[in-house]
């Protein structure tokens, strides 16, 4: 499988990352090691978790799959191997990652959860270590298509972003992390980022997690290219829209065991006019002769600006046909009709 590097840094990924997140609660923890011993055989190289994780989140299964993922590093003897994403949580009122206390982007919390994701992956360092999502007070996925709060709402006590890369500096000098990754970042964020490390303080991030799909494509109005010039690399998340450019969903079924038929969580690809522009792009992947969850993670993986799509599966089926997504040649033809419909329909799920 072909490989990318990230940023400016020594890591090299495979174009495909295997994402973790239902691990611990739709999956257990036999299936989430078949689902990493099946992907890195197929030439994938890169993991993603969090502290967060399983999903939906909860304190008692909050940090399974770290657990997991470490429980089969440590099976498999292939530390080496792996390049190992994690995330520590942003700004957020859930107290169980802080033992009873709502969880910033300051010092004490950031070392909190860093020592505790090295203990569940019982490891001694992590290869990326991303910020989940940012301190400030702004809409999830940080590039909504209309401003949600109200101009300059910011919170009093507002950790700056210099603030937080000092910490940032102090896990690399020790040795516990060897780069820094933005996710669920804003332009302004990412600069933000980029010009403190700049003046010296804190490590240079090296890559942004954000979402990108076929009916969310806000990645390419700003964040590109600002990833492009400043040589920051798009980690992919959500190909699939939560599972709606799979077609599972189409016309309103909700098939028993699917996640938002368990969860109720999927409100980001609910909008108005959402369910049309899925089915549209779903109807398109079977014109050409695909299965809509192939063609929408084909399409992903094939843009220049994605250094590695972040693909998830809870069953084997499901993720022989995100793999199988890296093999499809992706043409103009292709590109020219997604391109027709996404000048009809915009991104409705940002």
């Amino acid at each position: 499988m072909q490989q990318r590097r990230i940023g400016r840094t020594d890591l090299t990924v495979s174009k495909i990352c295997l994402g973790t997140m239902t691990w611990g609660q739709q999956n257990t923890e036999a299936e989430g090691h078949a689902q990493m011993d099946l992907a890195f055989s197929r030439g994938v190289n890169f993991l993603d978790t969090a502290e967060l994780y399983s999903i939906p989140p909860k304190p008692e299964t909050q940090g399974s799959t770290e657990i997991i993922v470490g429980n089969w590093m440590k099976a498999r003897g292939n530390r080496d191997s792996v390049v190992l994403a994690s995330k520590v949580v942003g700004r957020t009122s859930n107290e169980w990652f802080r033992g009873g206390r709502p969880s910033k982007l300051v010092r004490a919390d950031i070392l909190d959860a860093v020592e505790k994701s090295l203990k569940r992956l019982q490891i001694d360092y992590i290869d990326l270590y991303q910020i989940h999502f940012p301190d400030r007070l702004i809409p999830w996925g940080s590039n909504p298509t209309r401003i949600a709060n109200e101009p300059g709402k910011r919170a009093e006590d507002e950790t700056p972003i210099a603030e937080t890369l000092a910490v940032f500096d102090e896990l690399v000098k020790a040795g516990k992390i060897r780069h820094l990754g933005l996710s669920n970042e804003s332009s302004w964020g990412a600069m933000r980022f980029l010009n403190e490390s700049d003046k010296g303080i804190g490590p240079r991030a090296a890559s942004v997690q954000n979402a990108y799909n076929l009916v969310n494509r806000t990645f390419e109005i700003n964040l590109a290219e600002v990833c492009e010039r400043e040589d920051v690399s798009l980690l992919a998340y959500s190909p699939l829209a939560q599972g709606y450019l799979t077609g599972k969903y189409d016309h309103g079924a909700r098939p028993e065991g699917a996640r938002t038929t368990l969860f109720n969580r999927a409100q980001r690809y609910e909008t108005p006019y959402a369910a049309e522009a899925h089915l549209a792009y779903n109807e398109l992947a079977r014109n050409f002769g695909m299965e809509p969850a192939l063609f929408a993670n084909a399409y992903v993986t094939s843009r220049w600006f994605v250094t590695s799509n972040i693909i998830g599966a809870t069953s084997i089926p499901q993720l022989e046909m995100a793999l199988a997504s890296a093999d499809v040649t992706w043409t103009d033809e292709m590109q020219k009709a997604v391109d027709d419909i996404h000048q009809r329909v915009g991104n409705p799920c940002p």
